[in-house]
């Protein structure tokens, strides 16, 4: 039997449509700057996004790890919500590479101008220096929470007053858009650089995009080299990313409400609780009351339900390209069962 797979939305494999385009894609060696399809798609997102330039890069940890790079020098500190996928999921790059560390602002992974204040270190020979800002967007270990409005132009308030740079880790930020009907360029234009993946919601085997100014971009390139990132033939890689945001952007309303559907499933269940906040996009993080989060999972793999556990006490579902919302809810029904100890 196929299994009802909620681990992630990185698990969704390319459509005939895609693979298509893939098969069709004029390409050339990006790493010389000749790949027509991966210009294309860089052009294509720095305009959907405001930006004056845009660089195809093979994840989102390079892209989150570039912006670190652009914007740091070792010993700087990086303030970041809690939680932070560049602090939590990246094996520690950001101190291997960049050589910073991380100072969380707020709770929940969320946060505002005046917690961004209060975590700025003084200007003094003693501290650190902070000198960057990175806003997840929508946050992933928060349960796929859009980051208000209002506080993204505080924090850019704030940063701007203190001459902090500001980066949007954006992995997500198709499923805000869609969520809160607003437009790329707008969720953006707060920030200095941003990356953004092809390879979650979107339904594109791999890639991200690195953007900001020209020169950020350029300074990149150069960060994308010596990380291991430049790509040859990277055509075929773009073609699925262009199919994907022409053809798999607007259905992530879909994911949304496969997410609210399966949480719809488990309200009152014995040994689960749902988070307080409404299920803002395809993310669903339960908290786990009875069972250990790790064995609950591992029962219900048995069952053909698969989910990651976050945590002792923690469980993420993500609803995705492959999966229906009536599987997503079979898979709920099974996991209700089983949760109870």
């Amino acid at each position: 039997m196929q299994p009802y797979d909620l681990r992630s939305d990185t698990l969704t494999r390319p459509t005939s449509g895609m693979r298509a385009a893939i098969a069709a894609a004029e390409v050339g060696d990006d790493v010389y700057g000749e790949d027509p399809t991966v210009r294309l798609l860089e052009e294509r997102v720095a305009e959907l996004f405001g930006k004056e330039s845009a660089l195809l890069v093979p994840s989102g940890t390079m892209g989150n790890q570039i912006g670190l790079l652009v914007h740091t020098r070792p010993g700087d500190e990086v303030i970041i919500g809690e939680g932070s996928h560049c602090a939590w999921y990246e094996s520690g790059a950001g101190a291997a590479w960049a050589g910073v560390q991380f100072a969380i602002a707020g709770r929940g992974g969320l946060f505002d101008g005046r917690e961004l204040i209060d975590a700025v270190k003084p200007t003094a020979d003693h501290f650190p220096r902070t000198s960057l800002v990175v806003v997840e967007n929508t946050h992933n270990r928060a349960g796929g929470r859009i980051f208000p409005a209002s506080d993204v132009q505080d924090i850019a308030r704030a940063a701007r007053q203190h001459g902090l740079g500001l980066h949007l880790d954006g992995a997500r930020i198709w499923n805000a858009s869609i969520a809160t009907g607003t437009a790329l360029r707008e969720l953006a234009a707060p920030f200095d650089t941003l990356s953004v993946c092809f390879s979650k919601g979107l339904g594109a085997p791999v890639g991200s995009a690195f953007l900001g100014s020209r020169d950020h971009v350029r300074a990149a390139h150069r960060f994308r080299k010596m990380l291991g990132g430049g790509m040859r033939q990277a055509g075929i890689l773009a073609a699925a990313a262009v199919y994907a945001i022409d053809h798999h952007f607007d259905r992530l309303a879909d994911d949304h409400r496969t997410a609210r559907l399966f949480a719809d499933e488990l309200r009152g269940a014995a040994g689960v609780e749902l988070p307080a906040h409404p299920i803002e996009t395809n993310i669903v993080q339960l908290a786990v009351t009875r069972l250990d989060a790790y064995e609950l999972a591992r029962r219900a793999a048995t069952h053909g339900v698969l989910l990651n556990a976050t945590g002792p006490r923690t469980l993420r579902a993500v609803a995705h390209l492959d999966i229906s919302s009536e599987r997503a809810q079979q898979a709920a029904r099974i996991l209700a069962s089983l949760a109870s100890g």
